[in-house]
């Protein structure tokens, strides 16, 4: 009887006796920038309750523009919710529901306003698609058509983050992740506003707001008044790869979204963390 010896076969890695959880271990792997997976991709953030909840008066310019700048770029286009989100939150936190059943039943109404604006793009070749094809499949729905429309919402659902009633990351955070995510050319936040201001421009003292026409993340950290976006952009902000500034427009005002997509400063924006590539 011949005797045969079993060896396991090695493969070289860095990683073969570190564990994953030592960031000191990992650095010297895991700390180059990851490339860009669609660097020609502009994304574009439409408000939910500032641009969706007005109707027609609002958004048919808004998708006039797009039809008219799909020639020039390519682009992902997010929707958030908007009121009907806040009557979900409502009647959720009155039954009782946890955190992690908020979180889809939002971002189900965020769906709804990208399938209608798809529906009023659908005759220049645009779709809705679901978070699943988007992760997978966008590269080639952009090869076949100029735009793909999805909900903004991050894919998070029944994840709770702690200390939390209302789920912390929403349509602005979830338009962030994603253009970050695929290393996009930038990222527009479509609002009802010019900016980012001093203080609430429809507010009590709004006549004393003045619009912030260039700022960070870190100073928007302990800017105390409310912000066109969810707080938990500025979180996620400190921690981006690719997105270097992100730039809210008034989309009420024609020829802004246009504008900003080629480049021009007009809004407000916010630097992030990410350096220069």
């Amino acid at each position: 009887m011949t005797d045969t010896t079993n060896t396991i076969k090695h493969v070289a890695s860095a990683l073969a006796r570190q564990t994953l959880q030592d960031r000191d271990l990992t650095r010297p792997v895991a700390g180059r920038k990851p490339i860009r997976l669609l660097p020609w991709l502009q994304v574009v953030k439409i408000g939910g309750r500032s641009i969706m909840d007005r109707g027609a008066e609002a958004i048919l310019p808004i998708v006039e523009e797009i039809r008219k700048v799909l020639p020039e770029h390519r682009l992902l286009i997010l929707t958030g919710a908007g009121i009907r989100a806040r009557h979900l939150y409502g009647v959720g936190l009155d039954l009782g529901l946890p955190v992690g059943s908020l979180a889809p039943l939002a971002a189900s109404e965020a769906g709804q306003n990208g399938h209608m604006l798809a529906a009023l793009l659908a005759s220049e070749g645009v779709s809705y698609v679901e978070h699943p094809t988007m992760n997978s499949q966008l590269a080639i729905h952009l090869s076949a058509t100029r735009a793909v429309v999805g909900s903004a919402f991050p894919p998070y659902h029944h994840h709770e983050f702690p200390n939390s009633r209302i789920p912390h990351h929403r349509a602005d955070t979830g338009a962030f992740l994603l253009a970050d995510a695929l290393g996009a050319a930038g990222l527009t936040i479509v609002e009802d506003v010019e900016g980012v201001y001093t203080t609430d421009p429809n507010g009590p003292d709004g006549a004393q707001a003045q619009l912030i026409r260039d700022t960070s993340f870190s100073e928007l950290a302990k800017h105390e008044g409310t912000l066109p976006f969810d707080r938990a952009l500025i979180e996620v902000m400190a921690t981006a790869r690719h997105i270097e500034r992100v730039q809210v427009v008034n989309g009420l005002v024609p020829g802004r979204l246009t504008a900003a997509l080629r480049g021009e400063h007009v809004g407000t924006i916010v630097r992030t963390g990410a350096s220069p590539t």
